[in-house]
């Protein structure tokens, strides 16, 4: 120790007691202890919940919970959606009314039974009615997003179970073009895009919600997620959109595609096609990993159209043979990079005017084909 440090050491000790000193240290110990760990939070580790390398869960309505359906879930996931609880038109239904419950109640459920949680959908399609009134203008629709948003990642941020969020859902249509508002608000309508592009041609609501999302939820991963089928056009605009937001400073972690099987792909291209589509697939799957990116296969399930419910037997032995098909895409694709598969409901869901969603229970509650390709996934 130089004779310089040595006479300063002197002069601090002969000022403050050893009591005092001692406190002082341990002070600033916590304000570092605090400043370093502001941003992080211990989550569970999804490594332990992945089954052969692919983490595979389903998802679970806020009726559902409590009922023989939770039941089911817990036998064998442990990666949870909460369907419809955290999109806008749930948490925000009116102007100055905010509910939280039913994200909250399955947080809760998730942290009792350590439950991997993926919150979908807060700013998409499905927002509140009030917000997709005609009259809204940009600049309302900007500060609606940025009060949602904002107030979403903060309160979720910190969460344990809370792995994944998805950021924006459903932004592009099946024919490249950007998912827009339509008249009146009944419809299913992206009410978003009135904000506006930016001078690149990107949706400033887009850009808006990953940049909060960035800067709020450092402690989760950000998804962006996307429907139909796999649109050569569609998909282009998507990647181009995901590296954009990128190059501007913002985080995406995940590439997500719903997979509602026969409601927004063709028939042909899942049915008779369905080697040619899961290649493509496949290549979807390998641009997410050569970037750094997660996939995601989020809303699994299979559209059987009313009048082809007298083929019932046949639809789902077809069901069963493609999600093994898909699941055949996704292990050997997780060997790359991290393949996640959500289940959308676990029974029969019915569509206004499309038919019934079909996942790995029937109406009784007892497994369908399906369930065996999922199983034979799990045991092993």
């Amino acid at each position: 120790m130089t004779k310089r440090k040595c006479n300063l050491y002197d002069f601090i000790y002969k000022k403050l007691t050893y009591e005092a000193f001692f406190f002082l240290w341990a002070l600033g110990a916590l304000l570092v202890s605090c400043a370093t760990s502001k941003n992080s939070i211990k989550k569970i580790n999804v490594n332990n919940l992945k089954t052969n390398s692919l983490l595979i869960g389903a998802t679970l309505n806020h009726k559902e919970l409590n009922t023989k359906k939770e039941t089911l879930f817990l036998k064998d996931f442990k990666y949870l959606t909460p369907a419809n609880a955290s999109k806008q038109r749930i948490i925000h239904p009116l102007p100055n009314q905010w509910n939280w419950k039913h994200t909250d109640d399955f947080l809760a459920f998730a942290k009792k039974n350590n439950t991997a949680v993926r919150l979908h959908g807060p700013i998409s399609p499905q927002a509140s009615w009030w917000v997709k009134k005609d009259d809204r203008t940009a600049e309302e629709l900007n500060s609606i997003l940025i009060d949602f948003m904002t107030a979403f990642t903060k309160k979720y941020n910190n969460h344990p179970n809370v792995i994944w969020m998805d950021v924006v859902n459903e932004t592009v249509l099946s024919n490249g073009k950007w998912h827009g508002p339509k008249p009146g608000i009944d419809k299913w309508e992206n009410p978003w895009l009135k904000i506006g592009l930016d001078e690149n041609g990107f949706p400033l609501y887009i850009l808006k919600a990953f940049e909060i999302a960035t800067k709020h939820a450092p402690n989760v991963k950000l998804v962006f997620n996307q429907n139909a089928g796999m649109e050569d056009k569609m998909w282009n605009k998507i990647k181009k959109t995901v590296l954009y937001l990128r190059s501007k400073g913002h985080r995406v972690d995940g590439l997500g595609w719903q997979g509602h099987l026969l409601l927004g792909a063709k028939r042909k291209d899942f049915v008779d096609n369905i080697d040619t589509t899961l290649k493509k697939l496949g290549n979807l799957i390998d641009w997410a990993h050569q970037n750094n990116l997660e996939f995601h296969l989020t809303e699994l399930d299979y559209l059987v159209k009313e009048n082809n419910l007298k083929n019932l037997t046949a639809e789902r032995k077809i069901q069963a043979e493609v999600y093994q098909k898909i699941i055949a895409v996704l292990k050997e694709k997780s060997k790359n990079g991290f393949v996640s598969l959500n289940l959308w409901d676990l029974g029969i869901r019915y569509g206004k005017d499309k038919g019934y969603f079909q996942s790995i229970y029937g109406k009784d509650l007892k497994p369908t084909p399906a369930y065996n390709s999922i199983k034979k996934l799990i045991n092993n």
